[in-house]
């Protein structure tokens, strides 16, 4: 089925704000296809070719097994988790499936793009701020080298 506004949540924001960019494949380089593909399938835990919400919700998971993650960090971590992939087209029910990954992928930094020029707040910010502020384990808002250490490992990279 393909993408639109009323069944992708990044498409509803851009129509709501007049915004009318459509996805379009040839504007994507074949590299760029590959990483997305790649990172999909390190979502899609059962590897059946659908991105389900629980899937991603495993990563916050992952931060208390590789940190002191408290029950209300992780919590946190979660609740953005599923705002975030909510917001990149995985469906609560339904899921996201492979094949509908790479536009969901980039609409999703389109609707990035349009709340930044509109001085809106970033869910890619809102993400990030909750891992970090778990994975900042002295509180002084940088990165020492155990904690980068710690968050190469939660993302698998």
């Amino acid at each position: 089925m393909p993408l639109d506004e009323t069944n992708n949540e990044s498409y509803r924001y851009l129509r709501s704000v007049g915004n009318t960019w459509k996805f379009n494949v040839e504007d994507l380089h074949p590299k760029m296809l590959s990483r997305l593909y790649k990172r999909f399938d390190t979502f899609d835990l059962d590897s059946d070719e659908k991105m389900e919400m629980d899937e991603v919700l495993y990563w916050p998971d992952r931060m208390r097994q590789l940190v002191n993650a408290t029950d209300e960090q992780v919590e946190k971590m979660r609740e953005a988790v599923r705002v975030f992939f909510f917001n990149k087209g995985v469906d609560p029910v339904d899921g996201l499936t492979r094949e509908n990954w790479v536009e969901a992928n980039r609409v999703f930094a389109e609707a990035e793009r349009e709340r930044e020029r509109r001085g809106e707040p970033s869910l890619i910010a809102m993400l990030s701020n909750a891992y970090y502020d778990v994975l900042d384990d002295d509180g002084d808002g940088t990165d020492d080298d155990d904690e980068l250490k710690t968050k190469m490992k939660a993302f698998a990279v």
